[in-house]
């Protein structure tokens, strides 16, 4: 093995192939690998919040986590202090603060972590009471054996780490929304459970026609992925859910391999839309391991597109053109640093931030339209 060991543990330099692998600890300890790669591109790439959103600072997710990356920091820690600033801002109703909650008024969250250098992750699902899960979830990571705890466990657990625990994380307009949404659906008419749902789905896309709710928040996540000059990679994703969900609803956002799925050596991918659709098809890893193949970010990810059309099937789920109903997107990145942002239906978004600068750039896209057209 090329490279030299530091007092750490770690290999500095790299291999021929421009990796290097090292396991180094203490009798009976074990020291997580450690994997470096050549140089690389920096880059970050996010949902379009990850270039919105200040919470009344002067710089996006994306600006955040490229500015601390590229000046050292962990390439997680960067990452996780972007997204910090979208969960805690309370204009943005997809995560954390403010979040859009659950048919019960009560906002849940959930997030996942993965440090590729590392080769750990962590999550929580159903998290109640902490503005940033993303924290706990990159807690969960570095403080247990897990790599996901839900619900009260999770928030006990949030606790004893020393987080605050609040009592509502709804501010007076995620409020006003969820009363309006209470009121659309009236349930004092007690429907049946078929009818309640498909209500309580009418009442929710009407809103977003209605311009009541943005149409990303509806589903609502922010997803942000780097690599740093040293190739090192790592994922973020956090999320509020699906607006008024069942509640103990957990979709896609805390399941490796699913909302985030990173490998050192090949590249990262992210999502947001209809958790439930990537639940089904695991979408996040066969990305990754269609770059691991050799795909471009964008043809792994158009892929995953093509792999969702193909397995939606129920009536309930498609439009008129017998085509999926919802949309769903994905940012990814491989370890050359190339990167991009891919959607099933166009006219969407996402954020991006190198040495250049941070930008919003349109999405590649499968299928044209929208998707209720």
């Amino acid at each position: 093995m090329d490279g030299t060991i530091n007092r750490r543990g770690f290999v500095l330099g790299g291999t021929a192939a421009g990796l290097s692998l090292a396991l180094t600890g203490k009798a009976g300890a074990e020291t997580p690998a450690i994997i470096t790669r050549g140089a690389a591109e920096p880059v970050v790439v996010a949902s379009s919040n990850g270039n919105r959103f200040k919470n009344a600072g002067a710089v996006t997710a994306v600006e955040k986590a490229f500015a601390m990356m590229t000046g050292g920091a962990d390439i997680l820690d960067s990452l996780v202090a972007g997204v910090n600033i979208v969960e805690l801002d309370p204009l943005d109703h997809s995560v954390g603060y403010g979040g859009l909650p659950n048919a019960d008024g009560v906002v849940q969250l959930d997030s996942c972590v993965m440090h590729g250098p590392k080769r750990r992750a962590g999550g929580v699902g159903a998290l109640e009471g902490v503005r940033t899960p993303s924290l706990v979830a990159k807690a969960v990571m570095e403080h247990t054996d897990h790599h996901l705890i839900v619900g009260e466990g999770a928030r006990r657990f949030a606790r004893n780490m020393g987080f605050t625990i609040e009592d509502d994380l709804n501010t007076p307009n995620s409020r006003k929304l969820w009363l309006e949404w209470k009121r659309r659906i009236d349930p004092l008419h007690y429907l049946d459970p078929k009818s309640r749902s498909n209500a309580g789905h009418k009442a929710g896309l009407a809103m977003v026609e209605e311009g009541l709710v943005d149409r990303d928040h509806y589903y609502g996540t922010i997803n942000c992925n780097g690599i740093n000059a040293m190739g090192e990679i790592a994922g973020v994703t956090t999320t509020s859910g699906l607006a008024w969900k069942i509640p103990g609803r957990v979709g896609d956002s805390p399941i490796l391999g699913a909302g985030l799925y990173v490998d050192g050596e090949v590249g990262a991918a992210g999502s947001t839309g209809r958790g439930e659709a990537n639940l089904y098809n695991l979408s996040s890893y066969l990305i990754v391991e269609n770059m691991r193949r050799g795909m471009h970010p964008k043809d792994a990810a158009l892929d995953a597109c093509r792999r969702i059309q193909k397995n939606t099937v129920e009536k309930r789920l498609l439009n008129s053109r017998g085509l999926p109903n919802f949309n769903i997107s994905f940012y990814c990145l491989d370890a050359r640093g190339r990167y991009a942002g891919v959607t099933m239906y166009g006219g969407q978004t996402y954020a991006v931030c190198t040495a250049s600068g941070a930008k919003t750039l349109p999405t590649e896209f499968l299928l044209p339209g929208t998707p209720a057209g």
